[in-house]
């Protein structure tokens, strides 16, 4: 945007010398409406903006040559600046709507990926009353928009370091990450994260999805991180139970 804008303003600038030197030489002393320079830049101010007052129009081709261009500059500078800070305000105001603002929130929960499993555990965050007070912020590329108007959301894959920052994960208490089955091995994936999430944030409790809790590659995640394994997760599910979040009492207590 920052660069679009100034190439408008250079491009008026540049036409805007041209076309009032222009329009200065070829009517000065032609035109009675011309006194002085400054009649030239109202004239070229009222042609660029094309509001045509009428009260000084070029008598010679030189002059009218210099009003076609800057009329034809002009409809094209200032459309295209309008549109420009429009879209920069709609963007400015659905910042949160759409994920792109920055969260300031200190020990809240991180959801990693948007899924189904992570959409029950928002629907049970309000049983827990030690979690109901805490912010939540939602980490993820599933969705374009904001899935809930009442939590955080950050558009961005979770395992990069951007959005995690974005999302405050380094003052975060409690951070869930849930498998992306688009992935050729989500636990990888999900390991991966984790340990991103690890090194911007060593006291958090994590709880991670994997779909193969006996991985080997997970006794390298160290203490504070929780196995979810994806089956018991669709048994919580299926068999209406709330998910266990016992460690993290026993960890904050």
């Amino acid at each position: 945007m920052a660069r679009q804008l100034r190439f408008i303003a250079l491009l008026l600038f540049a036409t805007g010398i041209g076309t009032t030197w222009l329009f200065w030489v070829s009517e000065h002393g032609r035109n009675p409406h011309i006194v002085g320079f400054g009649d030239v830049l109202w004239w070229w101010f009222v042609s660029s903006t094309t509001v045509g007052y009428g009260d000084i129009a070029p008598i010679t081709t030189a002059g009218r040559l210099a009003g076609v261009v800057t009329i034809i500059v002009g409809i094209y500078s200032y459309t295209n600046f309008i549109a420009i800070t429009a879209d920069s305000l709609h963007g400015m105001t659905n910042q949160k709507r759409l994920g792109t603002a920055q969260v300031n929130a200190r020990d809240h929960i991180i959801i990693c990926e948007y899924t189904a499993f992570a959409d029950e555990l928002i629907q049970i965050l309000p049983h827990y009353p030690e979690l109901a007070r805490r912010s939540v912020v939602i980490v993820t590329d599933l969705v374009q928009v904001q899935p809930y108007p009442e939590h955080y959301f950050v558009r961005g894959v979770p395992i990069s370091p951007t959005f995690l920052r974005q999302a405050s994960v380094a003052d975060a208490a409690l951070i869930f990450v849930f498998a992306n089955v688009r992935f050729v091995d989500p636990d990888l994936k999900t390991l991966h994260t984790v340990s991103r999430i690890r090194q911007l944030n060593p006291r958090a409790t994590i709880y991670a999805e994997l779909a193969n809790p006996d991985l080997d590659l997970a006794r390298h995640l160290g203490a504070g991180v929780v196995i979810l394994p994806s089956r018991v997760l669709l048994e919580s599910v299926l068999k209406h139970r709330q998910l266990d979040l016992s460690a993290y009492f026993a960890r904050s207590a």
